[in-house]
């Protein structure tokens, strides 16, 4: 298959998957959480997928393309820092936070691997 737009990328489809799962989990977090954890949480889980889109139009410049890569790395561990703080704070069960967690590692492992063969990316 061809990749013609970011929505091709399967790292861009399970980052965008992922992030409207934080979206649905976040609507039961208590509501003095609404302006930091609740935000936090729903913001850099979505900058993951809006970093690999916008990567993906820079493709044709090297550097601006791994450092959206890279942009998008951080945001996933961000957000793996917030499914940290849920659980501890039981807002979420440990196995939705775990499976939450190891969806980020493997797109932190699909983002490096970008990173790395950038030069296929070209266009």
């Amino acid at each position: 298959m061809r990749i013609k737009t970011h929505k091709d990328l399967k790292v861009y489809q399970i980052s965008f998957g992922v992030a409207m799962e934080i979206f649905e989990l976040s609507k039961s977090f208590p509501k003095e959480e609404r302006y930091s954890l609740t935000d936090q949480i729903r913001r850099s889980s979505r900058s993951v997928s809006a970093n690999i889109a916008e990567g993906f139009r820079k493709r044709r410049y090297p550097k601006s393309f791994i450092a959206k890569l890279v942009d998008a790395e951080g945001e996933a561990a961000e957000t793996q820092n917030w499914l940290e703080y849920a659980f501890k704070c039981k807002y979420i069960q440990k196995d939705i936070a775990e499976k939450l967690i190891e969806t980020y590692e493997n797109i932190v492992g699909k983002l490096v691997t970008m990173e790395n063969q950038s030069d296929k990316w070209r266009v």
